[in-house]
């Protein structure tokens, strides 16, 4: 149960603002990109580095980035992690103004290996060890309780090839173990391993969180799949030319002006703004929606089910007259762009007070960013308060309290009332098993105006 807390002062606010993100644990993140191939890749990398104070990062590892029949084979190019990197490095002494845990340049080039430069199962096995898959292995090895986050935005040959070695040289047993400390979000299944991949680790029928396979379903448009939420559906305004230019390739410093002004892949109706792959680390960011361990739950990088080989795959969310998997993405933008917009800013404003910050969004007394769970008897009437919410910078901030029913087992019909304002109310759910989720939104009063969230999972039993 939550235990309440007296409302924090200003001071304090403040030094938690520009903490570690607020003395939790980061998670480990290592990224596989084919950067070279869709400069989407680019893109990604340049939002990810600007979160890299949110994150461990273990690797920026790059992939194969040749597409057989499509562009030059057999390349990867790590030169352009490093490009991308050491401008970052020119707008850190700003980032750490107003955030602290930047890591410097120099430990994120040391993070940076080379992988295969060929694609696919015949890439993998004797004799082809690289040193991506080898550094794969060491950062998973490495006694460290928290699991390692792999975000695959095209090319899963290094990480088969770390498993593959690891079964060599561990068995059966020491594979399993291995494998049980990875959380993976695959981006389309671009070497066409990943089945391959499940049933050499033994994750066919089994019910662990460990791997999520986006991409629409085997016979379906690829545009439907749930990554491409980050740029198709919903406000489509926000990832639109204009947009990019004005937030940030101009006027926000050398990283943003090295964001790709052009993307591939119709029907991107501006052809500007993808990030395709961005989904697949946004999926592991603490943000106070999202549990990795539950990725039926949603968050900003999708929302999925677990489907009867054990693997979980798109789901659907109903947004408005809209009900498909890009929804469970793209109902988030607004606020997803908002923190990076500000982020971008960030890298241009010299002092805390020119830029806006995130609000701090408080649940029953609980200030982290942890979802919330509470138990209740089945139609016992539930209280739950924003008290102690605040903005560091000292703008008015506004709440809004909804259900994600898709996420929710409900046994019945609930209603929260109000729906605005500092508390809220409910019956919980009578049913067997039955569960709410209850979403914060905190809104500020900044520029641009910033929202953060807070979920809630009330679980009703007699």
């Amino acid at each position: 149960m939550i235990g309440i807390s007296n409302l924090f002062p200003v001071g304090v606010i403040l030094a938690l603002v520009v903490g570690d993100s607020f003395a939790a644990e980061k998670p480990r993140l290592l990224v596989l990109t084919d950067m070279g191939a869709d400069p989407d890749d680019q893109q990604s990398m340049v939002r990810l580095l600007l979160y890299a104070n949110e994150f461990e990062i273990e690797g920026l590892i790059a992939t194969s980035a040749g597409t057989t029949g499509k562009r030059e084979q057999h390349v990867t190019h790590p030169e352009m992690i490093r490009e991308l990197v050491t401008a970052y490095g020119e707008v850190r002494p700003n980032l750490v103004k107003h955030a602290a845990g930047y890591p410097t340049a120099e430990q994120l080039l040391a993070k940076i290996k080379v992988g295969s430069s060929q694609r696919g199962k015949e890439a993998i096995g004797e004799g082809r060890d690289t040193e991506a898959s080898q550094w794969i292995i060491a950062v998973v090895d490495k006694p460290d309780p928290r699991p390692l986050c792999i975000s695959i935005w095209g090319g899963q040959t290094d990480l088969g090839q770390a498993l593959w070695r690891v079964k060599q040289d561990r068995g059966e047993e020491g594979l399993k173990e291995f494998v049980a400390r990875l959380r993976i979000y695959d981006v389309a299944d671009q070497d066409g391993l990943a089945s391959w991949i499940q049933e050499m680790v033994g994750m066919v029928g089994t019910a662990h969180p460990t791997y999520v396979q986006a991409g629409a379903p085997a016979g379906r448009d690829k545009r439907e799949g749930v990554f491409r939420g980050m740029y198709l559906g919903g406000d489509e305004s926000l990832v639109s030319r204009e947009w990019m230019e004005t937030n940030i390739r101009q006027n926000h410093g050398p990283l943003g002006a090295l964001y790709p002004p052009k993307t591939w892949t119709a029907p991107n109706p501006h052809a500007a703004i993808k990030e395709g792959d961005t989904p697949s680390w946004l999926y592991f960011l603490p943000h106070g929606l999202n549990d990795i361990e539950h990725p039926e739950w949603g968050g900003f990088g999708g929302r999925f089910e677990r489907g009867t080989e054990g693997v979980y795959r798109d789901a659907r969310d109903a947004v408005g007259d809209v009900s498909d998997a890009r929804a469970t993405v793209w109902r988030w933008r607004s606020a997803v762009q908002a923190d990076f917009q500000t982020r971008l800013n960030w890298c241009v404003a010299d002092k805390f007070e020119k830029a806006n910050h995130a609000p701090v969004a408080v649940v029953n007394g609980d200030r982290s960013r942890e979802v919330v769970r509470i138990q209740a008897k089945a139609g016992e009437m539930v209280t739950l308060s924003a008290a102690g919410s605040s903005d560091v910078d000292g703008n008015a901030v506004r709440y809004r309290w909804f259900i994600y029913r898709e996420a929710s087992l409900l046994g019945g019909e609930v209603t929260l009332a109000p729906m605005e304002g500092v508390t809220t109310r409910f019956s919980a759910s009578r049913g067997e098993a039955a569960t709410v989720h209850v979403i914060l939104e905190v809104n500020d009063a900044g520029s641009p105006p910033l929202a953060v969230f807070r979920r809630v999972v009330v679980a009703a039993g007699e």
